[in-house]
């Protein structure tokens, strides 16, 4: 029987590996590198240094797993992302067919935490349902939600209120009228703009973890154009950006 492990590693510093990822990382034989192209690049090297600075022996291997682009959404946002998630787990049933022989160990390694926005359970358990024999555990790691709060110094909720985990794509929507806590990612076109009428705070990070990490925080409406120039000029200095905010609705004083 082959086995995988998904193991979260972090939102970007090597010291936010636990010492769960750290054990499996010292089982996997076989460790499948995502392969996005040069603007993820950066991603994938520093999956390799957490490798060779927490992983013990020398006899595993890196295998590139090529990640198929995915079909503009359209008005089908949901039928593009399971028809992405279908060819990527076609592609990943065969890669363990020719890479982890049984009785193997293999595992990604998967930024921030494996079930929070990541798709990976969700390509593994189509695999499985298409009967390929596998096992699989998950590990879980510190997202990019929990370090953005501890960069900041704040807590993701007020006392005793919720907090909301979504998307650019549903921010885009409007500010939820219930909630004055929102934590956002996934956002590639800056959806903290079409709230910008809104009374509300924003804790913005990017590169969270890494030494090339930026923080800015402030009132919406009066940082948000600080936000999307860093953001751009970051973007075409690194050749990739990830990123993730906390907009908060501003106590009434």
């Amino acid at each position: 029987m082959r086995k995988i492990l998904i193991i979260g590693i972090g939102a970007g510093n090597p010291d936010y590996v636990t010492v769960q990822a750290i054990n499996a990382l010292n089982q996997a034989d076989v460790f499948f590198i995502p392969d996005k192209g040069t603007e993820k690049a950066a991603l994938g090297r520093l999956r390799k240094d957490i490798c060779e600075r927490f992983i013990e022996r020398s006899d595993y291997r890196l295998v590139p797993v090529p990640i198929p682009e995915r079909a503009p959404a359209g008005t089908n946002y949901r039928g593009s992302v399971d028809e992405w998630h279908a060819r990527i787990a076609h592609d990943y049933e065969g890669l363990f067919t020719e890479e982890l022989g049984d009785g193997e160990c293999g595992a990604f390694l998967v930024w921030g935490d494996p079930t929070l926005y990541d798709s990976t359970l969700r390509i593994v358990e189509h695999i499985r349902a298409r009967g390929f024999a596998l096992e699989y555990d998950v590990i879980p790691g510190i997202s990019s939600v929990q370090a953005l709060a501890a960069r900041h110094r704040v807590a993701l909720n007020r006392i005793g209120e919720p907090v909301l985990i979504t998307t650019g794509r549903k921010l885009a929507e409007g500010f939820p009228n219930n909630l004055d806590s929102v934590v956002v990612m996934l956002d590639g076109d800056q959806a903290f703009k079409s709230v910008a009428g809104e009374d509300l705070d924003i804790y913005w990070g990017a590169y969270l973890g890494t030494k090339d990490e930026i923080l800015i925080a402030g009132k919406l409406s009066e940082v948000m154009g600080d936000i999307e120039r860093i953001r751009r000029e970051a973007r075409e200095e690194m050749g990739w950006i990830m990123d993730t905010y906390l907009l908060r609705r501003r106590d009434e004083d």
